[in-house]
């Protein structure tokens, strides 16, 4: 019988950002349902997930990728944290996403979300000077050559890997900043846009390795006059996707509107650092809807403005942000009475 490696990977409790851990399981194969892999355990007092005189917890498997990095049976298995007792641990956002799903079904959310990171090589941003800056920022965005991107290879093995693991990848640029890029996932159910956006981290950490620099999501990874670091999240539903959607969206803006703070709470931590009202932002402390204004909290395309149906962005979330947890705030508000 073959043997299969399979990547259990998980989202770990540190504070106030969660990170992502994976350690493999080698069984026999080939696996061909999600059914076939066996529950796992970790030591949870070494991911802040546990004390050390009660550390089990466990790795319950939801969903089965190909492994993209190596053999032609291995896998990419994500997971959800349960206690040893088998109950939902505390640190397990998907699981609350997975009940909000099933309560709004009839809705047909659909998300997608725009991952932008930062690569770094050592404690500077990739291709930087080790002593003062790069050029203003202006030809950086979506720009080719090698004095204007950096990590075009890693960008592409990481394009190339999420293809073949199955992702709903739809595009990648580079960004603002020098050093800084970007890649798209969507659209897709709300618990589906979690999952890839999560296995398409792990992706890019994982290919990152290989190319000896890493992928930090932080909103202000370089303070002064450079753009920070988001998660756009765009949304749309069956209504809001009909004839007349435009009113819809409106409405769900309206909403949006009286709960802000509560979004900014599970939108990223030191997102007060991105959101300052430069560089394509609006201010952590303001509130306001427009067509085409990338300056304002949500964005409603020129498309969705003109056709009079269709999506908006939410244009809040960090990078860092869970994205269980914005898919679950923001249904929770938009569907409220």
């Amino acid at each position: 019988m073959k043997k299969v490696c399979a990547e259990y990977i998980w989202i770990d409790g540190q504070q106030p950002t969660a990170k992502l851990r994976s350690k493999t399981k080698i069984i026999d194969g080939p696996v061909k349902s999600l059914s076939e892999l066996p529950d796992w355990g970790f030591d949870g007092s070494s991911t802040s997930q546990a004390e050390g005189h009660f550390s089990d917890c466990q790795l319950k498997p939801v969903k089965i990728v190909p492994d993209p990095l190596h053999g032609e049976h291995d896998l990419l298995v994500l997971c959800e944290v349960h206690n040893a007792d088998g109950t939902v641990h505390a640190t397990n956002t998907r699981a609350p996403l997975r009940v909000l799903s099933e309560k709004h079904e009839e809705h047909d959310t659909w998300f997608g979300i725009e991952q932008e990171y930062t690569f770094f090589n050592g404690n500077h941003p990739l291709g930087w000077p080790e002593r003062g800056f790069p050029a203003p920022q202006g030809g950086y965005y979506c720009g080719v050559g090698s004095d204007e991107v950096f990590g075009r290879k890693v960008v592409e093995a990481h394009a190339a890997a999420c293809i073949r693991a199955g992702l709903a990848i739809c595009g990648t640029n580079a960004e603002v900043m020098p050093a800084q890029w970007e890649f798209q996932i969507g659209p897709l159910s709300p618990l589906e846009m979690g999952d890839q956006l999560w296995l398409g981290r792990w992706l890019l950490y994982r290919i990152g390795e290989d190319h000896g620099v890493s992928a930090t999501l932080h909103p202000k990874p370089m303070k002064g006059d450079w753009n920070g670091a988001g998660a756009h999240t765009n949304i749309s539903t069956k209504a809001t996707r009909a004839d007349g959607g435009i009113k819809v969206i409106e409405a769900m803006c309206e909403k949006l509107r009286k709960r802000h703070a509560e979004h900014i709470q599970v939108y990223g931590a030191s997102n007060e650092e991105r959101l300052t009202g430069k560089h394509e932002t609006c201010s952590i402390h303001q509130f306001r809807y427009g067509v085409s204004d990338r300056g304002a909290s949500i964005r409603i395309p020129m498309a969705a403005a003109n056709e009079g149906k269709g999506y908006f962005e939410d244009r809040r979330p960090a990078a860092n942000m869970d994205p269980y947890q914005v898919c679950a705030i923001l249904m929770e508000t938009v569907f409220a009475p």
